[in-house]
């Protein structure tokens, strides 16, 4: 009886980006004594991989050449470009797996690292379950375009984020303005797109460019300054941490709540003024009912662009500190003086964000600041408002969708209007049988305004209207809960918690499993 034969070895092999001396002193002994030697490359037939690696080569390894059918053409495949690729790795791998089952070890070479955005891995999925695998990972280019930089990638607890180039210019924008630091792969013939995608994302200014790291012909400087037609597709973009680049020397400083001012004199420590006279910008961000979860990409991406953030404190607290990065909290009941402090700033030529809760143009922060920003001297600085997921629609995802149909948006509180607005507002919107979402329902010091308000909608709705008590929503303490209309408990509502109040058409059902929703039909009954 004949002896089954070994199979032989799988490794994939990463080179490196460039530089035949950045390959491992495990790789370099792997690829000499190779039975096989194996690269992808394109039709023209050169492969950078196998050029890093020559050196280390003995010419006594037999070599396959994997070709590529397309790399960005179009194809006449039947089943388009990924078919035509699936058909090529099928093959390829065959080819691979014949070497292997004669007992040949084979290293595939792989430009970079093996697993990260290689060529390998289409290998490696098709075989490593079949035979003996190692793979030995290799400088990727990201480290390399940092390494000829000279410039840290992320410090402390900065997030990197890697992104392709072939992303549509919406989702690079948002991801780009989301992150701390950021490297853009497969430029090329996107580099049109991503810049554009840079400057959207307010990040342009900070972007470098890295061509051919490590090789002949490297290339570096700031993206903004290169020509869109030199850009060929072994280059990247990079978002360098901001954390290296900030002056860390400054120290927080607070609005108090007597109102004063407190930035710090033109030109002291920790000057809260902008160099070279510009002015800066503020941006009122909404960054939900809480937590990161309700963060957009855009407003995570404008705080940590900011200089300058300033906020209620309970609010500030939200926000990761971020070094460098000077925090101004204040007292909730001081909005117009938090607003001319953070427009001051702008003056000065600091980039802040104002920090709100849920949406800022809801009972917060934007009317504030556009306010004093429309008053002297403040009008020629640059304001943006970035939305926010608003209280009430985080509510009613919580139970379902109670604001399905038309609705109505009533603050309760009475510290800056009567109360006979309140019930005038309440009483219109419960004739015209609009569902409500009321803000500020009580507190400490308010304590009449829910009772008052159950009583007056009891004139107009069923006593069975169901009720959402939502409370710390997206919060540690979350709570929601449903309970009819006349038995609607001020003791149980404080400041932290949102009310929605069914229409005459609001369901309020019981599921399988003794699950509870509240929905409002989108059709409404005829007359």
């Amino acid at each position: 009886m004949t002896e089954r034969q070994e199979t032989g070895r799988l490794y994939g092999v990463g080179v490196g980006p460039g530089d035949p001396s950045l390959l491992t002193v495990r790789a370099a002994e792997l690829i000499g004594k190779a039975d096989v030697i194996a690269y992808h490359c394109a039709r023209h037939g050169r492969s950078h991989a196998r050029a890093i690696a020559e050196r280390y080569l003995t010419g006594r390894q037999l070599e396959e050449r994997l070709m590529y059918p397309v790399t960005v053409e179009t194809t006449d495949h039947p089943g388009g470009y990924r078919g035509a690729l699936d058909d090529f790795y099928r093959e390829a791998s065959a080819r691979l797996a014949a070497h292997l089952d004669a007992g040949r070890d084979v290293v595939v070479l792989a430009e970079g690292d093996p697993l990260f955005y290689g060529s390998y891995q289409h290998m490696h999925k098709r075989l490593a379950h079949r035979y003996p695998t190692e793979v030995v990972p290799g400088v990727t280019s990201i480290s390399a375009a940092a390494a000829r930089l000279g410039t840290p990638l992320v410090e402390a607890e900065e997030v990197l984020t890697i992104i392709p180039g072939t992303l549509p210019e919406e989702e690079l924008a948002a991801r780009l303005a989301a992150t701390d630091s950021a490297v853009v792969m497969k430029l090329g013939r996107t580099f049109p797109t991503v810049r554009r995608a840079l400057e959207r994302a307010g990040r342009l200014d900070d972007a470098r460019y890295v061509e051919r790291a490590t090789m002949d012909g490297e290339r570096t400087g700031r993206l903004a300054d290169v020509d869109p037609e030199s850009v060929p597709y072994f280059s990247v973009a990079v978002l360098p941490s901001k954390v290296a680049a900030l002056d860390s020397a400054g120290r927080p400083h607070t609005v108090p709540a007597d109102g004063a001012l407190e930035p710090a004199d033109e030109g002291g420590e920790g000057s809260a003024v902008g160099g070279g006279g510009e002015v800066g910008e503020v941006v009122v961000v909404g960054t939900g009912p809480a937590g990161p979860l309700w963060l957009t990409p855009e407003a995570r991406g404008a705080l940590a662009n900011a200089t300058d953030l300033v906020g209620y404190t309970t609010y500030l607290d939200r926000v990761p500190v971020r070094a460098g990065q000077l925090r101004h909290g204040s007292d909730n009941k001081v909005e117009g003086v938090r607003a001319e402090f953070a427009l001051e700033l702008a003056r000065r030529g600091r980039r802040v964000a104002v920090v709100s809760s849920g949406d800022p143009g809801v009972f917060a922060m934007a009317t504030a600041v556009l306010e004093a920003a429309c008053t002297d001297p403040y009008r020629d600085v640059p304001v943006r408002v970035l939305p926010g997921m608003t209280a009430a629609h985080a509510a009613a995802s919580r139970i379902g969708a109670p604001l399905g149909h038309d609705y109505a948006v009533v603050s309760l509180s009475d510290r800056l209007k009567p109360w006979e607005v309140i019930a005038r507002r309440l009483r219109a919107a419960a004739e015209a049988d609009l569902v409500l979402a009321l803000y500020n329902p009580g507190s400490k010091s308010r304590t009449t305004q829910v009772g008052s308000a159950r009583d007056l909608l009891l004139e107009y709705r069923s006593p069975q209207t169901p009720v959402v008590l939502a409370r710390d929503v997206g919060g540690p303490t979350e709570r929601i809960r449903t309970v009819a209309l006349a038995e609607l408990d001020p003791a149980d509502v404080d400041m932290r918690t949102l009310l929605l109040v069914g229409s005459t058409q609001t369901q309020w059902v019981r599921r399988g499993g003794g699950a509870e929703v509240v929905w409002t039909p989108r059709r409404y009954p005829e007359a």
